[in-house]
């Protein structure tokens, strides 16, 4: 590995800590360090680096490959299943993020699990509207802003250790436009 050239404050500030340290054994005192003119140091730096053996070409550089997602854990027991299929789940609250912007949505969801755990809530229904469609030509509208954030904003709450689980509702609660949010059982 090739060795830095230290500048000038670096050599009088590494001489001055190395008069401060007791050795723990006897070993034989390093040579002096010659100072180094600024000149010397500035082509120190400039220098081509020797390279020993074959120099293999450039390539370009390709982006690292994303981290493949996590797979869904099954957190939930057959009994909570049947009834998110079946529409039988009751929410213990529900909120309406429709007509936010995405920084009040994000607020309103945090300050609402928050309650929903001070409470005991087990299920939060948060509606937040249909997905976003493909894009109209000419559209310049945006929509499913909300829902398209969601997932995030979950994931990096100050809850997030305590969500169980995040299902999309039954029709009668919403279907596409609304989830489910399932809080842990607090221990």
């Amino acid at each position: 590995m090739a060795r830095r050239v230290l500048t000038p404050d670096e050599r009088a500030l590494w001489g001055k800590l190395t008069r401060t340290v007791t050795p723990l054994r006897r070993v034989r005192p390093l040579p002096p360090v010659e100072p180094v003119s600024a000149a010397a140091f500035a082509a120190a730096l400039d220098a081509p680096k020797p390279v020993k053996g074959r120099i293999p070409p450039s390539r370009p550089m390709a982006p690292p490959p994303s981290p493949p997602a996590p797979a869904a854990v099954p957190v939930l027991d057959g009994s909570w299943e049947k009834r998110i299929r079946s529409g039988r789940i009751i929410p213990d609250h529900a909120i309406d993020l429709h007509g936010l912007n995405l920084a009040a949505a994000h607020i309103r969801l945090e300050r609402a699990i928050g309650d929903a755990l001070a409470q005991g809530w087990r299920v939060l229904l948060v509606v937040t509207g249909k997905p976003r469609p493909a894009p109209a030509p000419g559209e310049t509208r945006r929509r499913g802003a909300i829902r398209a954030e969601i997932g995030d904003w979950l994931a990096r709450s100050t809850h997030a250790h305590r969500i169980a689980s995040v299902r999309q509702a039954h029709p009668r609660h919403g279907g596409d436009g609304a989830l489910y949010v399932i809080l842990r059982r607090s221990n």
